[in-house]
């Protein structure tokens, strides 16, 4: 397959820390967080140091700037697994430095923008979210993936964690993707926005991640007060949330 890089890139520095050639098509989405609110300029110098054995293929600064490392014909050196780095296109986005490691509105713009365009160009027609570490490598149920499901790390922080399902909306809004809403369906806004998410609708189930973001999900599943959401991530308590009539 002829791979090709993105046109957004406005700063390009290869790094020497990658295998050439990828062995998988492109069919997976990894976003990072580099945890320092550091310039495309600055990463780049940083994943030029031949000592530190990690790069990315792509990076967002601060200021919504996009700068390449890796060609994405190249399996770039990010996620700790080499099996997800071959299939994935990986992105280090800017962020704070302290839980839950938040980015900057032009950096979570430019992130929307680049993963529109690399899922067009690599003919990747949906994005897939369930926050389930075992979909690993099941495309056709999951393919985005984060770096904390292969090594001991916060990565991609909670802020873009809690994300990913409004990531996959609206890159999918972009794609032209329709679904139809069940007729169980209904919107929530969030009024807590350090609300846990868990395994299911109680408090005797496990944390699986936090809400950061007071913003409008999707329910799907409404039981004994706790609703599911729709982006599969688990359930929260309906007792923080206002109803979206």
């Amino acid at each position: 397959m002829a791979y090709s890089n993105s046109k957004l890139v406005s700063y390009t520095k290869i790094s020497p820390n990658k295998t050439v050639n990828r062995t998988h098509l492109i069919d997976t989405i990894t976003i990072h967080c580099v945890v320092g609110q550091c310039s495309v300029e600055t990463l780049g110098n940083v994943f030029a140091d031949k000592s530190r054995k990690a790069s990315s293929n792509y990076g967002i600064g601060p200021d919504g700037r996009i700068g390449m490392y890796v060609e994405e014909k190249d399996r770039s050196w990010c996620s700790s697994n080499a099996a997800n780095d071959h299939r994935a296109i990986t992105i280090e986005v800017a962020s704070e430095t302290k839980d839950p490691y938040k980015v900057t509105d032009k950096a979570y713009a430019a992130l929307l923008d680049l993963v529109t365009d690399i899922c067009k160009r690599n003919n990747i027609k949906k994005l897939l979210w369930k926050g389930d570490k075992s979909l690993i490598g099941q495309v056709d149920k999951q393919n985005m993936t984060v770096h904390r499901w292969f090594a001991n790390k916060s990565c991609p922080g909670d802020y873009l964690y809690g994300k990913h399902p409004e990531i996959a909306a609206e890159v999918n809004k972009r794609l032209g993707v329709t679904e139809k809403a069940s007729s169980k369906e209904f919107k929530v806004r969030v009024n807590d926005a350090s609300l846990n998410v868990r395994k299911g609708p109680g408090v005797l189930y496990s944390v699986v991640s936090k809400i950061t973001d007071k913003g409008v999900y999707t329910i799907v599943e409404e039981k004994n007060g706790w609703g599911k959401l729709k982006s599969g991530a688990g359930w929260i308590s309906l007792k923080y949330c206002t109803k979206i009539k």
